[in-house]
């Protein structure tokens, strides 16, 4: 059998989702991003992952955060197979509401570094948290959702120390090439808003057109289009949820200037349209 599941709850998209998955064989997540917070945390094998603007070499004992609405995807480095425990949470879970919020629990999901490189004694405290979960989930004796949001609150709590102890980045561009679409992605973070095209990159970065798109397209998963439309179609639903803004001037604000183009665009990304994300956000 080629993929063991271990624990599987809940939804990526829902309130709360634990997964502890281990696969033998070869496995690619294409690029993608959630409304969730994801707690990724690697037992064996070796990754490549490519986050936002980054790409990380992932080896056993890395834990990761990856906040919502940020860019990720994962394939293999070497030989094929690894095992994984992936948490994915909402912002209601532990919102504003509940007696133990605080926002340095979200310290890590904005900072810089993505990617933790435990040490022992650190590996073996992040487990028995994850121990713990699993055995809730799996029994759900009384109390267990209580008891959820205890053991995750202290898995955010280690995290934002992590924060302040881990202070080297671990990145490692698995190649020249990684390296510098991790920049141009940079720059499209930065400059979406503006008329964007591959003769404007390639011209700014001195690469042929050509090379851009298929080297792009290997790194991030995505073409260059697929990208430059994805992240303005996530800070507009930012904007939609967080703003009075009327639609046709956050279509403007996000780059894209005609209105019909933006909604065939958004409901193609988010199966919905902006006024219909509006509504069901709010």
């Amino acid at each position: 059998m080629s993929e063991t599941i271990t624990l599987n709850f809940g939804l990526e998209e829902g309130d709360f989702h634990m997964q502890h998955i281990k696969r033998t064989e070869p496995f690619e997540r294409t690029n993608h991003y959630h409304g969730t917070y994801e707690i990724y945390y690697l037992l064996h094998g070796q990754r490549a992952y490519f986050i936002k603007d980054c790409s990380y070499l992932i080896v056993p004992g890395d834990l990761l955060f990856i906040n919502k609405l940020d860019v990720h995807k994962t394939s293999d480095v070497g030989l094929p197979g690894h095992e994984r425990i992936v948490i994915n949470f909402s912002d209601l879970f532990i919102g504003l509401d509940y007696p133990l919020f605080h926002p340095f629990l979200f310290a890590a999901f904005h900072h810089p570094i993505h990617v933790f490189r435990l040490k022992l004694q650190d590996q073996i405290f992040v487990q028995s948290i994850f121990n713990k979960l699993a055995c809730e989930l799996k029994e759900k004796a009384s109390g267990f959702e209580l008891y959820i949001k205890l053991l995750l609150v202290e898995l955010l709590l280690f995290a934002k120390r992590c924060t302040e102890k881990y202070t080297t980045d671990v990145s490692e561009h698995i190649s020249p090439q990684h390296r510098k679409i991790s920049e141009i992605v940079r720059y499209i973070n930065i400059h979406f808003q503006e008329s964007l095209s591959l003769d404007h990159l390639s011209k700014y970065f001195f690469m042929s057109p050509y090379y851009i798109s298929r080297a792009f397209k290997e790194v991030t998963g995505f073409s260059f289009v697929e990208y430059l439309n994805t992240t303005r179609i996530r800070e507009a639903q930012r904007l939609l949820q967080e703003s009075k803004q009327k639609i046709i001037d956050i279509a403007a604000a996000v780059g894209i200037e005609n209105v019909s183009h933006f909604g065939r665009t958004f409901k193609q990304l988010t199966g919905m349209s902006p006024l219909q994300y509006r509504k069901m956000k709010r």
